[in-house]
């Protein structure tokens, strides 16, 4: 098992920045990939970023490449999401996942989630 738990969300302007954390405990995270979801109101949960467990590649949604950075920490059992330049359409809630397969794009592959933080972005 592997637990989840997500922190950093909150309210920001437009154009702010936010970080969020995913803290891991359980077996062992490093050996998973890590992927940050989002779900807006009425909307379905959709793929933000993604890293895997071995050389750390990083996978992004269009919509946030160039704005979002995901990153780890194996030895803190942490992974997190830099997130710049937030739009308004940024606001959901955000769930990080871990996953012991290969596939990162998909929330069915993901075996673990976390609970979910809110992050909204006032216009």
């Amino acid at each position: 098992q592997v637990r989840l738990v997500e922190s950093g969300g909150g309210l920001v302007q437009t154009g702010g920045s936010l970080t969020l954390s995913c803290a891991a405990s359980g077996r062992a995270f490093s050996t998973y990939a890590m992927g940050w979801f989002r779900q807006a109101p009425e909307k379905e949960r959709d793929f933000v970023a993604a890293i895997t467990w071995g050389f750390g590649n990083t996978y992004y949604a269009d919509s946030v490449k160039g704005r979002f950075t995901i990153s780890r920490d194996n030895a803190k059992n942490t992974g997190y999401l830099q997130m710049n330049s937030l739009k308004p359409e940024d606001t959901a809630v955000y769930y990080c996942a871990a996953n012991s397969g290969t596939g990162v794009y998909t929330s069915s592959l993901y075996n673990y989630w976390g609970q979910g933080t809110q992050v909204t972005v006032s216009s």
